[in-house]
């Protein structure tokens, strides 16, 4: 991994919520508005965005865990920010603070741990599976 990566470097995305994003089983819509699910996606996603100009030619980022709270509904066409800040930067470990917003209301906060591994690594345990 570079160096470089700092506590405190942040990244930030905007979203439209639309029907795909959905709380959904199945195929079945459950409530028309953001699922529990895209807001981990997007956590893990701008939290990847700090990692990738710090992650060397042979090196990928995996995903180590994620802890969510969803903390308030946000309907088709509401236009999401969604935050992450490095709180953690521990050798190949790297751990965001995530928080999800609508206009001023939280909608969602978490944490996502993301590991730094060499692709040989990945690619040996896949093999392994």
């Amino acid at each position: 991994m570079k160096e470089g990566l700092l506590v405190g470097t942040k990244e930030c995305m905007e979203i439209i919520v639309t029907p795909d994003m959905f709380a959904q089983f199945g195929g079945q819509v459950v409530h028309p508005v953001y699922s529990t699910v895209s807001m981990v996606y997007h956590m893990e996603w701008v939290s990847r965005l700090i990692i990738l100009p710090f992650i060397e030619e042979h090196e990928e980022g995996m995903g180590g865990a994620v802890t969510v709270k969803h903390v308030a509904p946000s309907p088709e066409g509401a236009i999401l920010t969604i935050t992450a800040e490095v709180t953690k930067h521990m050798g190949s470990v790297v751990i965001t603070r995530t928080e999800v917003k609508h206009r001023n209301q939280v909608v969602g906060v978490g944490e996502v741990k993301q590991v730094i591994v060499p692709k040989m690594k990945i690619n040996e345990l896949i093999k392994s599976l």
